[in-house]
């Protein structure tokens, strides 16, 4: 169909409608975190044990709702996209591995699995025309 052969040319549109929603729900994540002060941050940080980091959970919780926050904003303006999604997928890693530990299944991991799918791919796409990195 024409339509579709058509849509091609706007891919950096699209790149740029992935970045505004996928980072403005990233804030919506990371915010409250953020705001969680040091005993949030050390109860998100101990998640972390989970792969045998048991040092500095107050630490490892404020880099995780920073990298929800303060990367969501990044991911919007498209500014230093490649490291904020390499850091959304280690975040998001951390996130399943933490649903899977409670015994959530597949089902409990599936939305932190879905989005470190598309950070990953995000890092070989990059952010597109329509961004800071670009400029």
């Amino acid at each position: 169909m024409a339509i579709f052969e058509s849509l091609g040319k706007y891919r950096n549109t699209g790149l740029l409608l992935l970045r505004l929603g996928l980072g403005a729900m990233m804030m919506v994540h990371g915010l409250p975190k953020i705001m969680g002060g040091p005993e949030g941050w050390t109860q998100l940080g101990a998640t972390m044990k989970i792969v045998h980091i048991d040092f500095l959970p107050t630490f490892w919780g404020f880099m995780a709702a920073i990298t929800e926050g303060l990367g969501g904003f990044l991911l919007i303006l498209g500014l230093f996209f490649r490291p904020v999604n390499m850091l959304l997928v280690i975040n998001m890693i951390i996130a399943a591995l933490m649903h899977f530990n409670k015994g959530d299944g597949i089902n409990g991991a599936s939305h932190a699995i879905e989005l470190a799918i598309v950070f990953f791919g995000l890092i070989f796409i990059g952010a597109g025309k329509y961004s800071i990195d670009k400029r």
